[in-house]
């Protein structure tokens, strides 16, 4: 049984092994190899992880069984937009999916932010299982992007939003 908490400095070497494995699962057959690797190497290093974890207006969140990171979640609140969390990464390994450790972590991350009054997430357009999950989390699209993630990124995401109560 995985359990969700608040991730710490020790977690960020298996957060990261967590997100090379499942990146490569889910993008590979999207962006390529390389690209993966570029992508991980750049947004998931431990500075970056690091970076995350020590932001005031976030919350970085693990699934942990005891033995390992099951799934990680990260969301802060919006530098442009007003009363809007951005949720950045919910990532599951891909052998863990389905069995609820995603819908756990999302159920905290939408407690944490009780100023904000909706959820903003980037979503490859291709990723059908990401885009049910969301959907079925009450999401809605809102809009497209053509530089998911950072303003160099080259990918297309579509934006889905959910307001918050």
């Amino acid at each position: 049984m995985f359990f969700v908490r608040t991730a710490s400095e020790r977690d960020l070497e298996k957060v990261r092994a967590l997100l090379v494995e499942t990146w490569h699962a889910t993008y590979d057959t999207y962006y390529g190899v390389e690209k993966v690797n570029e992508l991980t190497g750049r947004w998931h290093s431990l500075p970056a992880l690091k970076a995350r974890l020590e932001r005031k207006d976030a919350e970085f969140l693990v699934a942990d069984d005891g033995r390992s990171i099951g799934g990680m979640g990260y969301a802060s609140m919006s530098d442009t937009l007003k009363k809007t969390v951005m949720l950045h990464q919910l990532y599951v390994l891909p052998k863990l999916q389905g069995q609820g450790i995603g819908r756990d972590i999302f159920a905290e991350l939408e407690t944490c932010f009780p100023d904000a009054e909706r959820m903003r997430v980037e979503v490859e357009p291709q990723n059908l299982h990401a885009l049910a999950f969301y959907r079925a989390h009450g999401f809605n699209e809102v809009g497209q992007v053509s530089n998911c993630g950072d303003e160099q990124s080259g990918l297309p995401a579509l934006i889905l939003e959910k307001p918050l109560s």
